[in-house]
């Protein structure tokens, strides 16, 4: 209790050092060693309605008096800017356009521009080159370049931006929230009883306009659907954004300092352990594996993405059992057989020679950080900075069969193309589990565990337990006024009237806590690494180690000084690594006068200003089921290796950028240790490690101050709508019904 009223007074604490800052502005005088905190005012002045010429005097001042040509003494490379005049002199995309990040050409020009904002010698032109920028080039490749900078400059750490669902709506909420926002917008917000509470809107004294989500059409093309509070989640898409910002898979030089970080490992645990997620969300439903995609099957996943862009255009639509290959992608698909061959022999070889004759090694444990490179980018197949071949774009490439450029910039994005959107798509996953079979491939090349790599002598971890582990859908209001435009006289306000607000339902657990008692023989430092995974397949068979180690969610890792005796680890689910709380409103920094009760969270976690990159707490655990998902929790306590590293990765430099994901900064064992590879199983159980059932309890909100447990193993779905969460959705079977289901699978099999 004393944490949270402390991190309370924290953050009011900060609202209001930022409020009395508000004013701070970009003048003559330098802005090198400004502090952190006016730092991130001016960045979020840039991104503030980002689809309109910006609302503040500075910024635009600053945009017109600041010359490029005249400045090539503030820049650290004059040869990339000359080579950005160059670009913007031929012609980039327009304002108004989509930025998608698939587009070759849109990428291209993004990475020119962010090379710009990266050379920049100090904050103060890093700053007025942005402002250059803002007011001149496409608002979304502008947020992308000016994000991936802020990311990686070293003068910009400590910097928190506004969640990107806040910056650009329209690639979170659905497009019948956006259409009620511009309804109230235009009209002002004049009351009409019967028609808000048709829509579900409602206003507040405070000029807060509410949307509920959910009074809106449900509607559904697989079975996937059932899992789309998960996959739609706005902050599970910002985690794989910002993962994408940390490593972008064309930074493949050494002037960024990124391959001096185990960045490829990194991305491919971050693929993988998204994967074992998604693996126990469905077991919640009772749903088996994902499949890996097949290029030469039918697709019979399809999806509606229910996003309508700022344009107008509506995102795709990609129905049921459609034909992958066709006469439009037939020679990206042979480009994924042609590098998926290459990669795999390179693996049976040992090595992969490229092009120019450089030969990367593939043979000893470190080397599994170059091939998840080669696989996700930070290396080419070809050593030219030009010719970086994602092979996951191409798979997205495969997929956008139906989307043609109009003219020479306009494209209409799938949810695929976009790193904000891709983990909507059900295809997204089964691209994933393709490209992460090959890192499974090499792993198994590999020797298995030994007993002396897993065992620590002297210490045995004697019980683990935790809290009740309960979820529940709970609600959440996320700020979307940036979806709407800007009136001429809120230009001159620098601010809107009304304050238009989503209300969503999510997944949501209580904190817990996990109890591990562990005897130790001596004092010694040691990494404690805490697993949930599934204890038995859809089909109710108990699985072994080897058949659930890809499964398993690494939701803490820590380091822990052992004291000689008996030690009690305590730890917090808010409190674990790598685990981040709700992001905070940054309107609510603006203006710390809003009436924000009942809108979000008022606790800020100190940890979310230690990184960016987190995994959303909320989702730490699955949906689990009313009477208990099974599941087992796994905990093992090893000594501190630093032995297995390649000679480029440097851990301060991680610990000083503060990517410290997982064990990365203090440990060098493999990502996912002991799981990570197939396991002698007569060796694998010692004194440090244990297997601990739990059960993870769905809490229907809808009857939890009535009914306290509704029997529904006799109810489905209407076969038109699959929304889990919709109980009036769901009917009794009779047994007509249920015969009829029985005869529809064993006619599929």
């Amino acid at each position: 209790m004393r944490i949270l009223v402390l991190t309370a007074l924290l953050s009011v604490a900060a609202a209001i050092a930022i409020k009395d800052n508000i004013d701070v502005v970009i003048g003559k005088d330098l802005l090198a060693n400004v502090d952190v905190k006016t730092k991130e005012l001016l960045c979020w002045k840039l991104l503030n309605h980002i689809l309109q010429p910006t609302v503040y005097d500075d910024v635009r001042e600053v945009a017109r008096e600041f010359n490029i040509e005249e400045n090539f003494d503030k820049f650290l490379k004059d040869d990339v800017v000359k080579y950005f005049l160059d670009v913007y002199k031929m012609g980039m995309l327009p304002r108004g356009e989509i930025f998608v990040h698939t587009n070759d050409l849109h990428m291209d020009q993004a990475m020119v521009t962010f090379r710009m904002l990266y050379f920049a010698k100090d904050f103060d032109t890093f700053i007025r080159t942005a402002c250059f920028l803002r007011e001149r080039i496409n608002g979304g490749m502008f947020v992308y370049a000016f994000t991936c900078a802020v990311f990686h400059r070293q003068d910009c750490r400590g910097i928190v931006l506004p969640a990107p669902y806040e910056i650009y709506p329209y690639f979170f909420v659905d497009s019948h929230v956006i259409n009620k926002a511009h309804m109230l917008k235009m009209n002002k917000a004049v009351n009409d009883p019967a028609l808000y509470e048709y829509y579900g809107i409602k206003v507040t004294d405070k000029n807060l306009l509410v949307i509920d989500w959910r009074k809106g059409v449900r509607h559904t093309l697989s079975e996937d659907d059932r899992l789309s509070y998960f996959t739609e989640d706005i902050d599970l898409n910002t985690y794989m954004y910002y993962l994408h910002m940390s490593y972008p898979y064309w930074m493949i030089d050494d002037t960024y300092n990124v391959n001096k970080e185990r960045r490829g490992e990194i991305t491919m645990y971050g693929y993988q352990q998204l994967l074992a997620r998604l693996r126990l969300e469905r077991l919640s439903h009772n749903m088996c594996n994902i499949d890996m995609i097949k290029l030469d099957d039918t697709e019979n996943h399809g999806y509606w993405p229910k996003i309508r862009l700022h344009t107008g255009d509506e995102m795709p639509v990609r129905p049921n059992n459609v034909k992958i290959v066709n006469k439009h992608n037939l020679k990206d698909k042979m480009i994924i057989d042609d590098v998926e061959s290459m990669i795999r022999e390179a693996i049976v070889k040992g090595k992969f020679e490229r092009r120019d004759g450089t030969v990367i090694n593939l043979k000893k444990v470190e080397d599994f950080e170059n091939l998840a490179r080669i696989l996700l980018g930070g290396m080419g197949i070809v050593n030219d900075d030009a010719k970086v071949l994602h092979i996951v774009n191409v798979f997205k490439r495969v997929m956008a069969y139906g989307n043609y450029n109009f003219d020479k910039y306009t494209y209409v994005p799938t949810a695929l193309d976009m790193y904000t959107t891709c983990l909507r798509d059900p295809l997204f996953w089964r691209i994933m589990k393709r490209i992460t079979e090959t890192a499974v491939l090499y792993k198994k090349s590999l020797p298995k565990y030994t007993r002396n790599e897993l065992e620590f002598p002297g210490v045995k971890i004697e019980a683990i337990t935790t809290d009740k582990l309960v979820t529940f859908m709970d609600e959440y209001d996320l700020d979307i006024t940036n979806a709407v435009y800007l009136d001429e006289t809120e230009i001159q306000k620098k601010k809107s009237d009304k304050i238009f607000v989503a209300r969503m339902h999510r997944l949501n657990h209580h904190a817990f806590k996990v109890n591990i008692e562990v005897e130790s023989e001596k004092a010694v430092d040691s990494v404690v690494r805490i697993f949930i995974g599934p204890k038995y397949d859809c089909m109710g068979r108990l699985l072994n180690n080897n058949d659930k180690r890809l499964d398993m969610v690494e939701i803490d890792s820590f380091l822990y000084k052992l004291q000689t005796g008996k030690n009690t680890i305590v730890r917090n689910s808010l409190e674990m690594h790598n685990v981040i709380p709700d992001r905070q409103w940054t309107r609510r920094f603006w203006d710390t006068t809003l009436d924000t009760t009942n809108t979000f969270d008022t606790v800020v976690d100190s940890y979310w200003y230690k990184s960016r990159v987190g995994f959303p707490h909320r989702l730490l655990l699955p949906r689990g089921t009313l009477g208990g998902l099974e599941l087992q929790m796994f905990v093992i306590v090893t000594p501190v290796r630093t032995g297995l590293v390649l000679p480029t990765v440097d851990m301060t430099v991680m610990k000083d950028r503060r990517a410290c994901r997982w064990t990365v900064c203090y440990d060098t064992m493999p990502l996912g240790f002991p799981f990570d590879r197939e396991t002698d199983l007569t060796r694998f159980i010692n004194s440090n490690m244990k297997f601990t059932d739990i059960k993870v309890y769905w809490k229907d909100m809808s009857t939890a101050n009535a009914v306290k447990h509704v029997d529904v193993s006799d109810m489905v779905m209407k076969r038109d709508d699959l929304t889990n969460m919709d109980k009036d959705m769901l009917v009794r079977m009779s047994y007509r019904d249920v015969m009829m289901m029985s005869t529809d699978k064993m006619t599929r099999m």
